[in-house]
């Protein structure tokens, strides 16, 4: 006989086991199906262990500046092997942690791969191919997206990887060629330069974190070659010759085509959905660009059937697919939740400098026709980044000049990821720059650059 429940969910990553807990919150009887660990990439091949990682570099970058402190750290080395294992750790207990958190919401876990039999009907295939129907009034899809595969860059997995094995290779690459220059390859990069690694990044677009504001991509460019790292952008990659002991690859460029010989190339350049083989075609789900089209509150075309999370239009963004997940079931319990306003959705990229922005543009206000007023804030005629050591990057602000309506925040500095929520906060409590100036910021903070920063787009800056 068929297991019975409330609502199903296909996948536990941030938006799956997110949504589970939730609708067990609000008393509905929860099954998740996984094929593989509780939490997903996210936390088993994503967002943690590569913070973990992040941490490691960050920690062995500080060692090996202590004279710049008045300190002394004398032989500073590192085991490749146990950083990488420390990460590891980290992503075991996140995902332990889900498990525990799914026994206190009494959330049941069917081990296997769900596939979609009907409304309100869902095939597990087990590990040792056997098979149950799992049955519910409610199936959210929450499979998530892997590594996307460029024609020129077929990933081995020894030779060419994806991020995947970027986060447990046996040993640091001595060259490595980074394809994409998002967070991920950005996040990479800083990992793998500051162990001690030649990296060259390559990205197609005329800048790196092409998605940023345009003063951001400037930063982050001038801090990467400050580290070392070799920059090309309008590059790309037309193919890799693994033949040898290493690799060869050939990238054209503006100035004519280059090889660079390096040992492992890593392919960032963005992911692609994971819908295959989930019975969309044959129940006549509606996809579009690999994506699952779904209402405001993420019903599919079929009735009792919803999806979330990297699945569905929008950023592919763990925080997205968690906030989907809560909307999404609240909806189905009766609730009558606010629709997700994605131009408020703060995006982050980890490496050092640290890069955190919501919100548009500089470009994007002029192209929709605001009158703006921008204010920039840089660290370095901060206080608390001077005696940190850190001044590198700004904050920069854009305001309606009409209004005063919030437009957009860009930050690149240190610890800038844990400063932008004041800025998504209040965006959605529709503050206006005026306030932000007179909303007493406590000194000496990095988040005193937020304030600061409003003032100088309204001509009352004290420190510049």
């Amino acid at each position: 006989m068929a297991l019975q429940y409330d609502l199903v969910v296909i996948g536990s990553g941030p938006g799956g086991y997110v949504a589970a807990i939730r609708a067990s919150q609000l008393g509905l009887k929860v099954g998740v199906v996984e094929r593989e660990s509780l939490g997903g990439i996210c936390l088993n091949w994503g967002c943690i262990p590569t913070k973990a990682l992040l941490k490691s570099a960050q920690v062995f970058e500080y060692l090996n500046h202590a004279g710049d402190y008045g300190l002394k750290a004398e032989g500073v080395g590192y085991d490749f092997g146990a950083v990488i294992q420390r990460s590891r750790g980290v992503a075991d207990g996140m995902s332990k942690g889900i498990n525990f958190l799914f026994k206190k919401n009494k959330i049941d876990v069917v081990s296997g791969t769900g596939k979609l039999l009907a409304p309100g009907k869902v095939e597990v295939t087990k590990a040792d191919g056997g098979k149950e129907t799992v049955e519910a009034k409610s199936i959210i899809l929450a499979t998530g997206a892997r590594s996307r595969e460029l024609p020129a860059l077929p990933i081995d997995g020894k030779k060419i990887i994806g991020y995947r094995q970027a986060m447990v290779l046996p040993a640091l690459p001595k060259r490595l060629v980074v394809v994409g220059s998002g967070a991920i390859g950005v996040e990479f990069a800083y990992f793998y330069r500051t162990m001690g690694s030649e990296v060259t990044v390559v990205e197609y677009l005329p800048r790196i974190v092409p998605v940023e504001d345009e003063e951001v991509s400037r930063q982050m460019e001038k801090s990467f070659k400050k580290i070392g790292v070799n920059v090309l952008t309008s590059a790309e990659v037309t193919k890799v010759d693994t033949t040898g002991e290493g690799c060869n690859v050939t990238i054209k460029t503006a100035k004519g085509e280059q090889q660079i010989a390096c040992d492992v190339v890593l392919s960032a350049a963005g992911v692609v959905t994971n819908l295959e083989n989930l019975g969309l075609e044959e129940l006549g789900i509606k996809v579009e660009k690999g994506r699952v089209i779904v209402d405001d509150y993420y019903q599919t075309n079929v009735p009792g059937i919803f999806a979330i999370g990297d699945i569905v239009p929008g950023p592919a963004l763990a925080h997205v697919a968690s906030a989907e997940g809560i909307i999404c079931v609240e909806k189905i319990a009766g609730h009558h939740p606010e629709p997700l306003n994605y131009q408020n959705i703060p995006g982050c990229t980890y490496a050092s400098p640290e890069i955190a922005s919501v919100g548009l543009t500089e470009e994007e206000a002029k192209k929709q026709g605001y009158d703006i007023l921008v204010g920039k804030f840089p660290f370095s005629a901060s206080g608390k980044a001077s005696a940190g050591g850190v001044k590198d990057g700004f904050v920069k602000v854009i305001f309606d000049k009409k209004y005063g309506e919030w437009l957009g925040a860009h930050m690149i500095g240190s610890n800038v990821t844990e400063m932008i929520a004041e800025v998504v906060v209040a965006r959605k409590l529709e503050t206006t720059g005026h306030e932000i100036i007179k909303a007493v910021h406590p000194h000496p903070t990095m988040s005193e650059a937020v304030m600061e920063a409003a003032a100088a787009a309204y001509g009352e800056v004290i420190h510049l």
